[in-house]
């Protein structure tokens, strides 16, 4: 939605075959807001801020983005409610001239942001010509590679002329704009007549949407035509109600304002954990610990007696990540020299998470940097450092899994 030019959706291609099924039970949740607040408070600022102004947001669209709570309030029933109003009650200047509407644009870029999990939001949308709700996200590297390399993935957009469909859809570099990738999705009445749910399940190379549980489209990078798939590092949600713009159109005489987006709850789970857990032996036959069983990002990842505490109990998922503690074994920055620590940190869907293991050789190796395991100084001291290093067969980056 971000920097959307002309018609948007018209280059998209059909959903892929076979994708009726159910969605499957999510992994734990990591993040939620359930909007439990008293009606007309604020949303909670550790979880959501706001973006402001009325530059139009690439797309010519006609609403002035303000924090009032006029725009994004509670409702007192568990709902958070996101209004579009025709006002003007501060003198605020668009890009077209004196503003028309106010609306709301609320984000987790500053709170929160996280790679691969489901993504999820329960909503009821608003109605009529020229109103443009959506639920979507953005790569938190936009500030440094701009859009579309930063990557969009639209898990519900609608435009009020199409009161009965809805629109997933991908934008990165070479596919953006009109020109996104996507499907849409309808229904036999309004999506403003009552509450649904709009999911994506993200993984490696694999972004599958759902409404009410059905699955009615998945991308993969063989969809990009040759063009690259960013789809592999963390994003932020981001949630709201525009008015006007190049793809829905404007506000015409059949719009009635004010128009509402009420929201139950956003949230977010990790992917399911579909690996076995147990204990990781290596040199001397001690175990791959974590250090003072302490789940401060930045925990070292050591050796030390077997002793079948969780510090060493390490379950290994379908993401590639292998984690212990409810976090992901790490490689310390993301680094990819020989010596780079290895530590304990939260799950974020990166290379320096991603680990795979054969049985033939004993060897763990981390891809993005194509070394292995390696206890330091082929020590079998308790409380010897994991670190990564060249592959070379030896005996401390020998490993067993449970």
């Amino acid at each position: 939605m971000l920097f959307t030019v002309g018609a948007v959706l018209v280059a998209l291609l059909a959903p892929l075959a076979g994708t009726a099924g159910a969605a499957p039970a999510p992994g734990p949740l990591v993040w939620s807001d359930e909007f439990n607040g008293a009606a007309g408070s604020a949303v909670d600022q550790s979880k959501w801020r706001f973006d402001i102004g009325g530059s139009g947001w690439g797309n010519n669209e006609q609403q002035y983005y303000t924090d009032s709570t006029r725009n994004a309030a509670m409702d007192g029933a568990g709902n958070l409610v996101i209004t579009a109003r025709r006002e003007n009650p501060a003198n605020y200047q668009c890009h077209y001239g004196t503003c028309q509407y106010t609306s709301a644009r609320l984000l987790t870029a500053a709170t929160f942001t996280r790679a691969y999990g489901r993504f999820e939001a329960r909503m009821k949308l608003p109605r009529g010509q020229g109103i443009w709700p959506a639920f979507w996200m953005l790569g938190d590297n936009l500030g440094q590679v701009g859009w579309p390399n930063s990557g969009e993935i639209d898990i519900m957009e609608n435009i009020g002329r199409e009161p009965s469909t809805v629109h997933g859809t991908i934008h990165g570099p070479g596919y953006s704009g009109s020109g996104g990738i996507g499907a849409p999705y309808s229904i036999g009445g309004a999506f403003a007549d009552a509450f649904h749910t709009f999911a994506v399940d993200w993984s490696p190379n694999l972004i599958i949407w759902y409404v009410d549980g059905v699955e009615y489209q998945r991308r993969t990078p063989a969809d990009l035509g040759g063009n690259r798939w960013v789809f592999d590092h963390p994003f932020f949600m981001i949630m709201n109600v525009a008015v006007g713009g190049n793809w829905p159109g404007y506000p015409d005489g059949t719009t009635t304002f004010p128009q509402t987006m009420s929201v139950d709850y956003v949230r977010v789970y990790a992917p399911p954990t579909s690996g076995s857990g147990g204990r990781i032996t290596g040199i001397g036959g001690k175990c791959v610990d974590v250090a003072g069983a302490a789940t401060a990002n930045g925990t070292a990842v050591q050796l030390y007696d077997c002793n079948d505490t969780a510090a060493q109990n390490w379950t290994w998922n379908s993401d590639g990540s292998v984690r212990a503690l409810g976090k992901c074994m790490d490689v310390t920055d993301g680094a990819t020299a020989n010596g780079a620590k290895v530590q304990l940190y939260d799950c974020n869907g990166t290379g320096a998470q991603r680990w795979t293991y054969d049985s033939g050789t004993g060897r763990i190796v981390n891809p993005q940097s194509g070394r292995c395991l390696d206890a330091t100084g082929a020590s079998s001291a308790n409380g010897t450092r994991l670190q990564i290093w060249d592959c070379a067969g030896s005996a401390n980056q020998k490993w067993t899994r449970a």
